[in-house]
């Protein structure tokens, strides 16, 4: 009786297998079919699982001409910018500015000591790319108006609610900057610049902090190397604080023939970056600061004393996606979030005007999730079918020359100036990479040389996802020659 039951259980069980062979044939001639001949070849070579991938290209204004898993929603890295700058460029328009703004409650009231009259009230407007410079040039207006004392400075970043972040949590690299915290009131992107001069005489490297805020010092040495240069040396940084201040240890080996170089770090918090900072400029300046710099609000009686109003959107997503800039395109999705819904915007109010920005534009956002517009994220997905249409209403639009001109240009500039340089593929292509462990992505524009546009959206979210990189490069350069 044993025996006899256990024949139907092995014939279910060659079922099952036959099933699921049939299952894996069937998928595997789906995707060939899906895929030329050619393009098949490289993707099987990459030895990567077929549901790992997601591909759609479209004519511009023809058909689709591969659809893999278009609607499967996967985690795009980088690309993710694509979203955030589309969304603000489209709501906001190409010439809107962020505006930081110096004010005082009854206005510009100095004594005969040149203290200003109550405090000094900062107007952060979240602007992603206010410099030092721009901001020690507005301190100097202060001063050409007559103002050498302060009393305080209250700082009202309420354009943005409750936003920050401890830059340590995504990978454990607090100190690098493409971690930093969103902030209103962001200089420099909250990093300080390490520069390193080769003593020759000497044979040693020597550091400098810039800006050089009071209490930060530099302990360690970067070895003196006489190899030549390798490209941009690595350089190991720790970061601690101690008493009175920050110490920052450097480790690592430079060649002597790469000449003087820099490495930017997060050295304190953005908050803290924006305290010192502006202390030490006032005081350059030769300003006094009585009391505190804090949080607070801008009655609603202050007036302007000087302002400065940042670079145009256009201008700053070029910065965003050719160069992948994860702290401003944070930024620009609370923005998003701040001109659609009013004041004290956060990642998900930022997020819920993106989709909304969407959504209105008829894109196909279903099992998407933006969260903070980066792409630094483990939690953020998008479908390659809804990224392709996003991709069409951007290109029909009027904003599509801006839109376009943000994303890097194959073997040309940004991040893929070192890719897709042969003669018949540079150049044409408009790209944004999106690199994240277990994730990789491409997506953007491509010219065929018959004059025909092409719409490619690619991503792979598996552990080995890095082999994608020459199916990816394949598809565009496919693409360049129809």
């Amino acid at each position: 009786m044993g025996v006899l039951k256990a024949k139907p259980v092995l014939s279910r069980c060659k079922h099952v297998a036959l099933a699921t062979l049939l299952m894996v044939q069937g998928a595997s001639l789906a995707l060939a079919q899906a895929l030329p001949p050619e393009l098949a070849s490289v993707w099987n070579a990459s030895r990567l699982p077929q549901s790992s991938l997601s591909i759609v290209v479209d004519e511009v204004d023809g058909p689709r001409l591969i659809g893999v898993n278009p609607q499967e929603p996967r985690n795009p890295a980088s690309v993710m910018k694509l979203v955030s700058t589309w969304a603000g460029l489209s709501a906001l328009g190409p010439e809107y500015t962020w505006r930081t703004t110096l004010m005082a409650q009854d206005g510009l009231q100095v004594d005969e000591q040149g203290t200003l009259k109550g405090p000094l009230y900062i107007k952060a407007g979240g602007d992603p790319f206010l410099t030092v410079p721009q901001l020690w040039d507005m301190l100097r207006e202060l001063r050409l108006r007559g103002v050498k004392n302060l009393t305080e400075v209250i700082v009202d970043r309420s354009i943005f609610g409750n936003v920050t972040i401890n830059p340590g949590d995504f990978d454990n690299a607090g100190d690098r900057p493409y971690n930093a915290s969103p902030d209103a009131m962001m200089v420099g992107l909250g990093a300080s610049r390490l520069v390193f001069q080769p003593d020759t005489q000497a044979r040693k490297w020597i550091a400098i902090i810039d800006p050089p805020l009071p209490g930060v010092r530099v302990q360690g040495e970067v070895e003196w190397s006489t190899a030549t240069c390798p490209g941009s040396p690595v350089v190991g940084t720790q970061i601690q604080p101690e008493a009175g201040g920050m110490v920052v240890r450097v480790s690592g080996k430079a060649a002597a023939s790469c000449g003087e170089f820099s490495v930017y770090r997060l050295v304190h918090s953005q908050t803290e970056f924006f305290d010192k900072l502006f202390r030490s400029l006032w005081r350059d300046l030769g300003g006094t600061l009585a009391r505190d710099i804090k949080a607070g609000r801008v009655p609603a009686r202050a007036q302007a004393i000087t302002w400065h109003d940042s670079q145009s959107l256009s201008d700053l997503i070029r910065l965003i996606n050719k160069q992948s800039n994860n702290v401003m395109a944070r930024t620009i999705l609370l923005t998003v979030g701040a001109e659609m819904n009013g004041p004290g915007a956060t990642v998900a109010t930022g997020e819920r005007a993106v989709m909304n920005v969407l959504g209105r534009q008829g894109v196909n956002t279903a099992g998407w999730t933006v969260d903070n517009g980066s792409g630094l994220s483990r939690n953020a997905r998008v479908t390659a079918g809804g990224m392709a249409d996003m991709l069409k209403v951007a290109w029909r639009s009027n904003w599509m020359p801006e839109y376009i001109s943000s994303f890097a240009i194959s073997g040309v500039d940004g991040t893929v100036r070192s890719r897709l340089r042969d003669d018949e593929v540079q150049g044409r292509a408009h790209l944004k990479t999106g690199t994240l462990r277990d994730s990789r992505a491409l997506a953007g524009y491509v010219l065929g040389a018959s004059g025909k546009r092409y719409i490619v959206v690619m991503m792979v979210n598996d552990e080995r996802s890095a082999s994608a990189r020459p199916f990816f490069d394949a598809v565009v350069k496919w693409l360049a020659v129809r």
